[in-house]
């Protein structure tokens, strides 16, 4: 009996202990920087995009003068950028084609095929294309929402985090 009573204190101490080590665990997490960092945006609202000229998989000619609205960067095998895939899509039907611009990094032909009726598609280097430099961006998924006056208006991970068209045009 008394090796049961030996065992169940042992027991409760070990629970005691565990219970002490996972809140000082959280408190220390609490403190942290947020996982994973906020994407390194260098455009932010107000910056201007810098000069480019690229050419979509329509031969579509798109250069900084014919730029306005809606731009996403998205790269193949980033989990992320298939998961806002659908998202950006739903929003560039509400917006006019020449309005929008699919930056895809990489070979996949699937999300082209899905973006190529909603936006102006360009398969580029997503690190050092022509594009990407303009925009300063090294992360992806990257949306920017881009005034008629070739500054960004917002810049985001997520479409949500960009504002409604209506907004969007009362900045430009």
């Amino acid at each position: 009996m008394a090796y049961l009573v030996a065992a169940v204190v042992l027991l409760g101490v070990l629970c005691v202990l565990n219970l002490l080590f996972t809140l000082g665990i959280l408190r220390r997490l609490r403190t942290q920087p947020a996982w994973p960092p906020e994407p390194p945006f260098a455009l932010a609202a107000g910056s201007a995009v810098g000069e480019f000229s690229v050419t979509t998989t329509t031969d579509e000619l798109v250069t900084h003068d014919t730029l306005a609205g809606l731009v996403g960067f998205f790269s193949a095998g980033c989990e992320a950028c298939h998961d806002l895939l659908p998202q950006f899509i739903e929003r560039a039907r509400a917006t006019e084609r020449d309005q929008v611009l699919a930056v895809v990094g990489g070979s996949d032909d699937e999300t082209v095929r899905a973006l190529a009726p909603v936006a102006r598609v360009v398969v580029a280097d997503l690190l050092g294309g022509p594009v990407a430099r303009a925009f300063q961006n090294t992360w992806t998924p990257a949306l920017y929402l881009v005034g008629g006056d070739h500054r960004v208006v917002a810049a985001g991970v997520r479409v949500a985090e960009l504002p409604a068209a209506g907004r969007a045009a009362a900045k430009r």
